[in-house]
């Protein structure tokens, strides 16, 4: 069974930042796709970030710049820095595990198995 736990959300001013970790357990996070997702209330969830098993990277074009994944296979932990943040930043963020493959990964939310419960970032 597959856990993800999402912490270091938190309230920020406009131009702040905020680092988002998400610990794994049961799973090795380097051997395949993962991606950080996030939802605002009323809206879809979309994906953030996205990162493979070589460490490559795609962004949304909203964050292009702005925010970084990257993952420390030692700790088995996903990151997101989030920088120059935004209000339109503000939403729950998850981070999510495809167990399906290493490579060429997506941000589509249906490609996603496992789910973390979030981490709510504000930003004011």
């Amino acid at each position: 069974h597959v856990q993800l736990v999402e912490s270091g959300g938190g309230l920020v001013q406009a131009d702040g930042s905020l680092r988002l970790s998400c610990a794994a357990s049961t799973y090795a996070i380097n051997t395949r796709c993962m991606g950080w997702f996030r939802q605002a209330p009323g809206k879809e969830r979309e994906g953030v970030a996205a990162i493979d098993n070589a460490g490559s990277a795609t962004y949304t074009y909203a964050v292009q710049g702005r925010f970084t994944i990257s993952k420390d296979s030692a700790k088995n932990t996903l990151y997101l820095q989030m920088n120059i943040l935004k209000p339109g930043d503000t939403a729950m963020y998850y981070c999510a595990a495809d167990v399906t493959r290493g490579a060429a990964c997506s941000r589509e939310r249906v490609t996603y198995d496992y789910w973390g419960k979030g981490t709510q970032v504000t930003v004011s």
